[in-house]
């Protein structure tokens, strides 16, 4: 059979070389061809296509030798290959590459990092053959309690917009289609099969729609997956406002559209409205479809339009046949390097008021306590997880970098809450029973001995993917099994006490600070975490991660939960994925189908746009991150006193690093509104850039957006306000150095 596709490369390089060409028209290059496909199936063939074949695949066109198209999960690693009901099929070579998640690849704020972390899982993708990978997920983080906050990339759509196009750009680049998700405003896993959010206009497109705006407009994205909630009454999956008006219709989107496992709801309501492929089944898009077009429901204009959507991806996604993929272990040392850089830049130092790091160099002794230390992050809960070949866990990267020069001792210090104990299991001696356990006298007992042996105790705090999950939200931001109590009672024994908080969103850390000489935010950091981790602590390398979202002091001060927005009731549904699919999570008996409002009445005050404009003062602010060196901002300047529409805002500035260390440092640029007759946060992020310095080096940077990104949406579309636009410059959201004015007219 005549090849049905075109190098992903030198059709990016094509587009790339027309300047009126958007990225979408990749898709299109094949359409005339397409068409005489399309001509020649009948309609049950194409029917065929719009639903799931297994599931992680959906059907080609065998008779005209067009191949299925292959999925996998996920965001973070190509998922491990599975049969029925998301079952582990145990092959030797699908151990791939485990990456960073989603908020500690944010907590680099580095776009070219994200295109590593995409061309990595892409380029593994394509060794197992697969054609579409079901990531990013890039939704905007709202809630601090968020059961996949470690999945998403920032409370921010510019610093989100940013690492979601460098991720899809490296992925395609890869010759993997990249399936961004979820789409759209999906921020709960509380009740999110039915939960109805009820959002104002333009807090949808200024906030939460700009970071899937980015990957179709700028990065091409080949395919959307519509997320399970509702937005304003309807199912995203058959959004006619989302998925034809914006998505097709104003960003010009040429790909395809899959819906989330479970998430389709009609046949009628999804193929009039914007949905392509049924995942799983084909009791919508099936024989029902069929039976509509036969009715005169629906044309069969429809289903041809969806199944050129459909080709177009598999012209531009090439193939590969069975006995060429599989051929070696998934993961590769290219993409583990890639991954170390990434967990390496997103460390963040959160507090050295006591100078507990790095690590003194007349340290012999170190204690370890916490089970984070020794606990795999890879796998876990309900969410995709990555069968990874090794993972370094922290107390592995600290054993190693330690050598024989310095002896390392490890406590457990607490049970380990792993999630629901079920009717009849029995507990191990280190499963916590309950998240709220009190402290395990014998195991804190032992903790303390060793913590008074040791020159230094590393405590490791924090969450697990059992309590951090897809499925469900936390109920609190709180630490469990007691890990406040063990703090104290370690920092007693020994005072020399650094704290290593080890979860994928934020926590309450107060009670654990107040005893700590320094405190680190380590994340779910990948295959090499623990390898990163260690460098950092020992002083090898300046930390360099900033917060991608806002640490409040309490949770009730967050916004949803301080405007009463969330949680929506206190009935809940059994999880709408879990039900279908995960019976082994599933909480038994018949799913309620309660359908809450979640009102966005917050607005566009979301994360530190919250905290400044209302003047709240919070634990550690959106951008922070400290360093073992200063840096100095001088000199900052705009390139013009005035722009106008379709002008790039321009800034430069002189930065320097006054210390004895090499270090790298994020530069961040807000603005704030003077005068405003619109209602504005108190600031906005609009740019910012990771620069890298030796000790004592001083660099001119430039900084820079476009003016269309001071737009604000009216019921007529976007407009721009004419004024004083003031230019904040500084380390971190509350930390600004610098400041200067322009004039928008």
């Amino acid at each position: 059979m005549r090849r049905l596709i075109i190098p992903v490369l030198a059709a990016m390089a094509l587009v790339a070389g027309c300047a009126k060409t958007s990225p979408q028209d990749l898709l299109t290059k094949h359409d005339k061809e397409i068409d005489k496909i399309i001509a020649q199936m009948s309609l049950e063939e194409k029917v065929m296509m719009l639903h799931s074949k297994t599931i992680m695949s959906s059907e080609g066109v065998p008779r005209l030798g067009i191949q299925d198209i292959k999925y996998a999960d996920g965001p973070f690693g190509v998922r491990e290959e599975l049969g029925d009901g998301f079952r582990p099929l145990g092959w030797q070579l699908d151990s791939a590459t485990y990456f960073p998640t989603g908020s500690a690849l944010a907590a680099t704020w580095d776009p070219s990092l994200a295109y590593d972390y995409g061309h990595g899982i892409g380029v593994e993708a394509r060794l197992r053959g697969k054609d579409v990978m079901l990531g990013p997920a890039i939704n905007i983080q709202r809630l601090p309690v968020g059961g996949r906050s470690y999945e998403y990339l920032s409370e921010d759509p510019a610093l989100a917009a940013a690492l979601a196009v460098g991720y899809v750009k490296g992925m395609q680049d890869a010759g993997t289609a990249a399936c961004v998700k979820h789409f759209a405003i999906n921020n709960q896993e509380t009740n999110r099969g039915s939960v109805n959010v009820i959002i104002d206009e333009r807090v949808m497109r200024e906030i939460y729609l700009k970071p899937f705006e980015a990957t179709v407009k700028e990065a091409g994205a080949m395919a959307i997956m519509p997320a399970y909630n509702k937005v304003n009454g309807d199912y995203c999956s058959e959004n006619e406002h989302l998925l034809n008006e914006i998505l097709r219709g104003e960003w010009g989107f040429k790909g395809i559209t899959v819906s989330d496992w479970g998430a389709t709801h009609s046949t009628m309501g999804a193929a009039l409205h914007g949905l392509d492929v049924q995942m799983t089944g084909d009791n919508y898009l099936g024989p029902p479809l069929i039976d509509s077009i036969a009715a005169g429901k629906v044309s069969e204009k429809v289903v041809d339009d969806k199944v050129r959507e459909l080709l177009r991806v598999r012209y531009a996604i090439e193939p590969i046949p069975a006995d060429k993929s599989n051929l070696v272990q998934t993961s590769q040392p290219e993409s583990r390097q890639a991954a170390l850089e990434v967990a390496r830049r997103s460390i963040v130092l959160l507090s050295n008021k006591g100078k507990g790091l790095p690590i003194a160099k007349d340290v012999k002794t170190i204690a370890v306590i916490g089970q984070n230390a020794v606990l795999s992050t890879a796998a876990g809960g309900v969410g995709a997880g990555v069968k990874t070949p090794y993972e370094v866990t922290p107390l592995q990267g600290i054993q190693r970098r330690a050598g024989n020069a310095i002896k390392v001792l490890y406590a457990p210090g607490y049970r380990n809450f792993g999630g629901r104990v079920r009717p009849g299991q029995t507990p191990g001696p280190l499963q916590a029973m309950a998240i709220d356990e009190e402290p395990d006298a014998d195991l804190l007992a032992e903790a303390v001995e060793l913590a008074k042996s040791a020159d230094l105790v590393l405590y490791f705090c924090g969450t697990n993917k059992n309590i951090e999950t897809e499925g469900s939200d936390r109920q609190n931001i709180k630490l469990p099994v007691g890990q406040e109590a063990i703090a104290a009672a370690l920092a007693e024994a020994n005072p020399n006490m650094v704290s290593v908080v080890i979860s994928g969103g934020p926590l309450e850390l107060a009670a654990v600070e107040a005893c700590s000489k320094a405190m680190v935010q380590g994340w779910w950091n990948g295959i090499e975490g623990g390898t990163a981790l260690a460098e950092v602590l020992f002083g090898d390398r300046a930390p360099s991660g900033k917060l991608p979202f806002t640490y409040p002091r309490v949770l009730e001060e967050s916004p949803a939960y301080a405007m009463g927005n969330f949680p929506n009731r206190a009935e809940t549904q059994e999880d709408l994925f879990t039900g279908m699919y995960r019976a082994d999570m599933a909480a038994g008996g018949p799913m309620r189908r309660v359908t809450p409002d979640s009102k966005y009445t917050e607005g566009l005050l979301v994360g530190y746009r919250w905290f400044d404009t209302k003047g709240v003062p919070v634990a550690y602010a959106f951008g922070h991150g400290l360093s073992y060196v200063d840096f100095e901002y001088s000199g900052l300047a705009a390139s013009k006193k005035a722009y106008k529409e379709g002008d790039t805002v321009k800034v430069t500035f002189d930065l320097k690093n006054t210390g004895d260390m090499p270090a790298e440092e994020v530069a961040q640029l807000y603005v704030s509104r003077k005068d405003a007759k619109v209602e504005y946060p108190a600031k906005e992020l609009k740019a910012f850039k990771r620069v890298a310095l030796g000790a004592g080096e001083s660099k001119k940077v430039t900084l820079e957006f476009p003016v269309s990104e001071l737009c604000w949406w009216s019921d007529t579309g976007w407009q721009l306000e004419k004024g004083q636009v003031e230019l904040l410059l500084g380390s971190a959201s509350d930390d600004l150095r610098t400041s200067t004015s322009i004039e928008i007219k």
